[in-house]
């Protein structure tokens, strides 16, 4: 399933670390940025343990990786972006969690979120699915359904003006391999800003240049497809096009003071 016209009006992408989204889903992001659409990238940690050298003590690789993140989300046109700073590596899907990120839901309002599949451990033959990818997953998922979305979970953010708001669409990042109702995104205009994007995580990639590899993956994608790069997802929706028009009815009343 393709879905080459389909850009949401607002969107939030939720991830775990630094370069997590540009590795994942840049692609789709700048692709949609092009389109009007304001998205607000969330992350749990500032990759606070990933640059594994003794002289540089935890706070500086924060300061490191909060900067390369905020550098590659402005090359595909993301100013909106937010750093909860969970301890790198010791995630947890706590209550806690699941209402800052509520939090971050009802006040940016999207009407589809990305994030990646809590159920992925044995991630191929060669890597296993980071924890905190897990962790930040499983919370994301939780904070989506169907604690923001309804009034009487977390009823004291409503003093901060945070109201209940329903996701519209969830995109989950399924790793590139396709399957039977996958949604594949058409990236073929935007791929070189994810290669860009990817290219400021200086404190990952070394000399490395990690091109090839992306397109690679992008080709891959979109075999039998008839465009030449994709990012792949499963889709689920929770809100249908009827309920979803009804439902910024009522929120346009409410702004303008008619409800």
């Amino acid at each position: 399933m393709t879905q080459a016209e389909y850009s949401p009006q607002r969107a939030m992408v939720i991830m775990a670390h630094p370069d997590d989204i540009e590795f994942g889903c840049a692609a789709t992001v700048a692709r949609w940025v092009r389109a009007g659409c304001a998205v607000t990238y969330v992350l749990v940690t500032s990759g606070d343990v990933g640059i594994a050298k003794p002289e540089i003590t935890r706070a500086e690789a924060a300061a490191i990786r909060e900067a390369e993140q905020l550098a590659a989300a402005a090359e595909v046109g993301v100013s909106d972006v937010v750093f909860l700073r969970e301890p790198d590596g010791m995630v947890e899907n706590t209550l806690a969690l699941r209402k800052r990120l509520v939090r971050e839901i009802r006040r940016a309002r999207p009407e589809v979120v990305i994030t990646t599949d809590p159920t992925t451990l044995w991630a191929g033959d060669r890597y296993i699915n980071h924890p905190d990818h897990r962790a930040v997953a499983y919370a994301t998922v939780d904070a989506i359904f169907p604690a923001a979305g309804q009034p009487h979970f977390y009823e004291e953010l409503a003093q901060e003006g945070l109201t209940a708001h329903k996701v519209r669409k969830v995109y989950v990042m399924n790793w590139g391999e396709g399957s039977p109702g996958s949604v594949y995104v058409d990236v073929t205009d935007t791929l070189d800003l994810k290669i860009a994007a990817l290219k400021h995580h200086v404190s990952q990639m070394g000399e490395w240049d990690p091109s090839s590899m992306v397109r690679e993956w992008a080709s891959e994608a979109a075999k039998a497809q008839e465009f030449q790069a994709a990012e792949v997802y499963r889709v689920v929706t929770l809100v249908s096009d009827e309920e979803w028009g009804k439902l910024h009815v009522v929120e346009a009343a409410v702004a303008t003071g008619e409800a």
